[in-house]
């Protein structure tokens, strides 16, 4: 395959995504250029993820997998086939509550099927293998805020304590749920892939930071900041449905297991947007000392 020509996709993807034509035929190309966190393995397990999934959830084909040369400076690659469908992030504003809905039950059935897949224990994907690591540093959830406590110092004190007691409680619900499973890690509608006419699904992509976890994570990413009530009240039905869960209980777990990412991003206020409106939502959940809390008019 020729990749002298190669088109940035919208929306990013950690910048390292492109288009490619070849024999008329249009692929995504991921070029493994900047070292992350799964180190020279990152290719590997991504087109592990892949073909793991193929069947349950919808991703691409994986056509190429290509280990980087360090004697002439080329990097990793791994080409897929070409998703249609158009980005959730923009689909999403577009719609009315009837739709909301039917989008809604489609991610929550996605991140039911992604809740379903087992694995032993938590921790990052290593090899091609799969094989699971071992997540260093936090020995739990109070344990993760105090490691982010400089990124909050211009907070109140009561603050930081109101972080602290609800990272706590977290914890303890969290532990109620004794299994981990595949956790996607970043399924946002920026991630899926929608058909604009039917509101299907037709993709999940970006599974760069996939790791076997909590079976609540994912759910939690999907409802962090896409509250309008018709889209949650779907998204909960659909994975209650799946896993025989009060939609009630779900959102909580959902929204306990969201702090681990929520404070993570938030202590990159600043940065981007969006991590400044994580900040804004984390600083909510501390004053009111409630992990489902939300941004108020104030």
């Amino acid at each position: 395959m020729d990749f002298a020509s190669l088109t940035p996709l919208e929306g990013g993807w950690s910048g390292q995504t492109f288009l490619a034509e070849a024999a008329g035929e249009r692929h995504v190309v991921r070029i493994y250029a900047e070292p992350g966190p799964r180190g020279d393995q990152a290719h590997e397990v991504d087109a592990a993820l892949l073909r793991l999934v193929r069947g349950l959830v919808p991703v691409a084909d994986v056509l190429e997998v290509r280990r980087g040369d360090p004697a002439t400076g080329m990097p990793a690659l791994l080409v897929t086939s070409l998703l249609p469908g158009e980005r959730g992030d923009l689909v999403l504003p577009r719609l009315d509550d009837a739709q909301l809905a039917i989008l809604g039950r489609e991610v929550g059935a996605l991140a039911a099927t992604l809740g379903a897949m087992p694995q032993l224990r938590a921790g990052p994907f290593v090899d091609g293998d799969l094989r699971i690591g071992t997540f260093g540093g936090a020995d739990g959830l109070d344990d993760w805020v105090r490691q982010h406590e400089p990124a909050f110092a211009h907070w109140s004190d009561d603050e930081r304590t109101g972080l602290l007691a609800v990272a706590e409680q977290a914890q303890v619900l969290l532990d109620s749920v004794g299994r981990h499973c595949l956790v996607h890690s970043d399924l946002n509608p920026k991630n899926l892939l929608v058909d604009p006419e039917t509101l299907q699904i037709t993709g999940l992509v970006d599974w760069e930071f996939a790791h076997a976890g909590h079976p609540f994570t994912d759910l939690g990413n999907v409802l962090r900041f896409d509250r309008q009530p018709a889209y949650v009240d779907a998204v909960l039905a659909a994975y209650g449905d799946r896993h025989d869960i009060d939609p009630t209980a779900a959102l909580d777990l959902a929204r306990a297991a969201d702090l681990w990412a929520l404070v993570d991003l938030a202590s990159r206020h600043g940065q981007n947007p969006v991590a400044d409106w994580a900040e804004h939502l984390l600083r909510a959940i501390a004053n009111q000392r409630n992990h489902n809390a939300w941004l108020t008019n104030d």
